[in-house]
């Protein structure tokens, strides 16, 4: 007779790792412009894992090679409204060259999971689909029904992903009041207190593309009416701009509580104490604080001694919620006679309450697992598919709970070289998102 081990009980972390390296595995760069690869291969591998978890999800392609899939789950609480659970599967570019291992490999090194994608977002998606599967191993269920989605094209603003999904599928959000994604839930050092950051607020963002018209003449001679030196202007007054100081309810709420937590004064005119008390999220907090306008881009001409009637340029402006009209007239006036700018891309600024029985249920839950711990709302300066579910009317927050090591500068690993996620900190993110599920 061979006595056979009893099976190691659940736990909501325990195919956490795995699901994040096979997701890492697929390659899924989009370069913009309904250029991508892997979002098909990654959104079945997200719906297989959906299927194991007791769901029968619905894929939608936009576009050929353009996947998003999202599925249901049944919650305890009749009387309870539907939650949104959401990530995305594709990833930015990475050149191999510039890293120290292979950006798709998904390598395990230092206790950290290496590769394009690691925090932004698949460490997330594992997270999720690891507590899936963890509820439907021990038969249980969410106290709120959930609708999973795993969306294609959020870094090129989701027009093929989930604003594709919103604008042609509403009814799979039907019956949905808020949604929880990316970024926010992570942790920092603040005067040896750790404190999580939970994303309440998205700047608003515009990809704009700017014109400047002249006259063609040969390079040879004078030419006041030079349509390369009128863009270049524009683009140096954009570019150069000091936006105002400009706080929200999040901004300052933050910085407050920092300032109460360090013990020093909170000044509307010079935040730096409580900027430089946040560690490595201090860069993300400043750029909240103002609106930013950076030029990227600018092309004209064809010869050396031709001058052209038109150049173009193109700007990333990203907004303080509230504020968009004032900022479009004070790019107006910056570009000068002569240049015209037109949207690319543009989307809205987000702003949601730190408080509310979800925001208690999060903090409830990163307090049980980091005893002690502070919890925060911050402003996110980049955005999320958020911003498309918002047109629903379903408020959104980013929490992607992860405990870090305080010399691990996490905030610059997005979109970074070396992109990587301790473990650990996967693990933890699992217990925090089961306690908040509320499932029995």
């Amino acid at each position: 007779m061979v006595d056979h081990a009893p099976e190691p009980p659940s736990t909501p972390d325990a195919d956490v790792v795995q699901i994040c390296r096979d997701l890492i595995r697929i390659d899924t760069t989009n370069r913009g412009g309904n250029v991508s690869v892997g979002e098909p291969e990654a959104a079945e591998l997200c719906a297989e894992l959906m299927r194991r978890a007791g769901m029968e999800p619905r894929m939608f392609e936009s576009s050929p090679g353009r996947v998003s899939v999202v599925g249901h789950l049944a919650g305890w609480d009749p009387e309870a409204p539907g939650l949104v659970v959401h990530g995305h599967t594709d990833v930015v570019p990475a050149e191999a060259g510039e890293w120290s291992m292979d950006p798709f490999g998904a390598e395990l090194k230092d206790g950290m999971v290496w590769g394009r994608g690691a925090v932004d977002m698949k460490g997330m998606d594992a997270m999720v689909l690891s507590v899936l599967l963890h509820l439907a191993r021990t038969g249980r269920r969410p106290r709120r029904p959930l609708t999973v989605a795993f969306f294609g094209d959020e870094e090129a603003g989701g027009v093929y992903g989930a604003r594709w999904v919103v604008d042609h599928h509403p009814e799979v959000f039907a019956g949905c009041t808020e949604a929880i994604s990316e970024v926010g839930g992570f942790s920092t050092e603040v005067a040896g207190t750790r404190a999580y950051l939970v994303q309440t607020a998205e700047k608003g963002l515009a990809w704009l593309n700017l014109r400047a018209e002249g006259a063609p003449g040969h390079g040879s001679a004078p030419h006041p009416d030079n349509a390369v030196t009128r863009l270049a202007g524009a683009l140096d007054r954009i570019g150069r701009h000091e936006w105002p100081l400009s706080y929200t309810k999040t901004t300052r709420q933050l910085l407050e509580s920092v300032a109460e937590i360090t013990g020093t004064t909170f000044d509307e005119a010079d935040p730096t104490p409580q900027l430089e008390a946040l560690g490595h999220a201090r860069t993300w907090v400043a750029g909240t604080l103002r609106t930013s306008s950076n030029p990227t881009g600018m092309s004209a001409g064809y010869k050396h001694n031709v001058i052209p009637s038109s150049a173009t340029g193109t700007v990333d402006v990203r907004l303080i919620p509230g504020e968009e009209e004032q900022t479009m007239r004070r790019l107006a006036e910056l570009a000068g006679e002569g240049v015209t700018f037109s949207p690319e891309h543009q989307d809205i600024g987000l702003e949601v309450p730190f408080s509310g029985d979800l925001v208690e249920l999060m903090v409830d839950a990163l307090q049980a697992e980091d005893p002690g711990a502070e919890v925060l709302p911050f402003m996110l300066g980049g955005g999320t598919d958020n911003k498309s579910l918002a047109r629903l009317g379903i408020t959104g927050y980013g929490f992607s709970p992860l405990r870090l090591p305080p010399d691990l500068a996490f905030t610059s690993l997005f979109h970074g070289i070396d992109e990587r996620v301790p473990v650990d900190a996967l693990r933890f993110g699992c217990r925090v998102l089961e306690r908040m599920l509320e499932p029995r």
